[in-house]
């Protein structure tokens, strides 16, 4: 037993909650900030891969990322990181993000979730539609200029998100 827990209380323990029973413990600790800071504080320290989502399989990725120095010279690719988060883990995971491109690493990330792709350096949107009625560059450029693209769905809709204002004086 450590501080009164078993193997067993540890590995039933959320991340955040080991985050805070190993505050003394340097190397434990560093590794579940790293996944509290991906937005994962929520999952079990015991939690087998095979039932994580694969949004959440990439951030436990990204955490071991965090955990080490960086070179600034890593190309990361994200594949819809947000699925199933709560708006409060989408902010950590742009966070996170964002640290990694200011630290001089290229971020390329496949996502729907409209509050990830107006914070973007770089848009590609591929469309007009999905499936077989998609696959085409529809626009490119800043959120700003893709939302200016009468043909792009996304730029509809981030016209929406990044001018709110306009919208409800239309």
């Amino acid at each position: 037993k450590f501080k009164g827990k078993s193997i067993a209380d540890v590995l039933d323990m959320t991340v955040e909650d080991a985050q805070h029973f190993f505050q003394a413990v340097p190397s434990i600790r560093e590794k579940m900030d790293a996944l509290v800071r991906v937005g994962l504080g929520y999952i079990k320290v015991g939690q087998q891969a095979t039932t994580l989502s694969g949004g959440e399989a990439q951030r436990v990725k990204l955490s071991k990322e965090l955990a080490r120095r960086s070179t600034g010279k890593t190309l990361y690719i994200l594949d819809e990181p947000t699925t199933g988060l709560h708006f409060e883990d989408v902010r950590k995971l742009l966070e996170v993000l964002h640290e990694l491109v200011d630290q001089g690493n290229s971020v390329i990330v496949i996502e729907h979730n409209l509050d990830v792709v107006k914070t973007a350096d770089w848009i590609i949107d591929i469309g007009p539609e999905g499936g077989d009625g998609g696959g085409q560059v529809v626009a490119t450029g800043t959120p700003e200029d893709v939302a200016n693209v009468a043909a792009s769905h996304t730029g509809r809709y981030l016209k929406d998100m990044l001018n709110p204002k306009i919208r409800a004086a239309e």
